[in-house]
């Protein structure tokens, strides 16, 4: 394949684009119809992605003899080359670079595959390869590798209940005016026992003065009868 394999691809899909928009029929890359098996997994089992876990994705064809494009779509639907594989094991990244400082690319007999060495945010998108024969592109079925969606729970604030824009106030919450209210209560108790107990100490006293002033005259009159 002469040229960038990345400038050849965006040639490629930007034709496929246009042809769709202006109503031409042109040779666009498709799953529906197409010819040949491919397949896109991962190849260690994963459950969850982590921040610079070792990502390594394998494409398996029924074409030997054919070049094979690695690319991502982003969150936004972008398609973004990574690599091209030919048919005799050369590699290509981007920038038209044979070797990759984040990206490892090879070849077997039957699978293509892409590793990245250290998975971040901006690798997140659905993988897929895809080949170019006789100018008709083939894709795999995408391949989705993200990071697990982390949700934040807000924290809980408990707020008074208001109904038709009056707040209800808790009974037992301590305020001034219930501390007043309180000590006001304790005054009235107060005099409520104290007083009738004060009266009646009061009537005792009042009644043993007479009983001692009796006592007395009854002792002097009997005095005086003796004499």
């Amino acid at each position: 394949m002469d040229g960038s394999p990345a400038l050849l691809l965006l040639l490629a899909l930007g034709l496929c684009e246009y042809g769709h928009r202006v109503g031409q029929p042109v040779c666009c890359p498709g799953i529906h119809g197409h010819m040949y098996e491919m397949k896109v997994r991962f190849l260690d089992t994963i459950t969850q992605l982590q921040l610079g876990q070792r990502l390594e994705l394998e494409c398996q064809t029924d074409k030997k003899d054919s070049g094979m494009f690695w690319v991502r779509q982003d969150k936004n639907g972008i398609l973004h080359f990574i690599a091209f594989i030919s048919s005799l094991s050369k590699t290509t990244f981007e920038g038209n670079q044979r070797t990759s400082t984040h990206f490892e690319a090879s070849k077997g007999n039957t699978f293509y595959r892409l590793v990245v060495k250290s998975f971040t945010q901006k690798d997140e998108g659905n993988y897929f390869c895809l080949m170019s024969i006789n100018q008709m592109l083939y894709f795999s079925p995408g391949l989705p590798a993200f990071f697990p969606v982390t949700t934040t729970v807000a924290p809980t604030t408990t707020r008074p209940t208001t109904q038709h824009g009056i707040i209800k106030k808790d009974p037992f919450l301590e305020t001034p005016d219930s501390e007043t209210s309180m000590k006001e209560m304790n005054f009235f108790c107060d005099v409520v026992i104290w007083a009738p107990l004060a009266g009646a100490c009061l009537l005792l006293l009042i009644a043993l003065a007479i009983t001692i002033a009796l006592c007395r005259r009854t002792r002097r009159r009997r005095c005086r009868c003796k004499r």
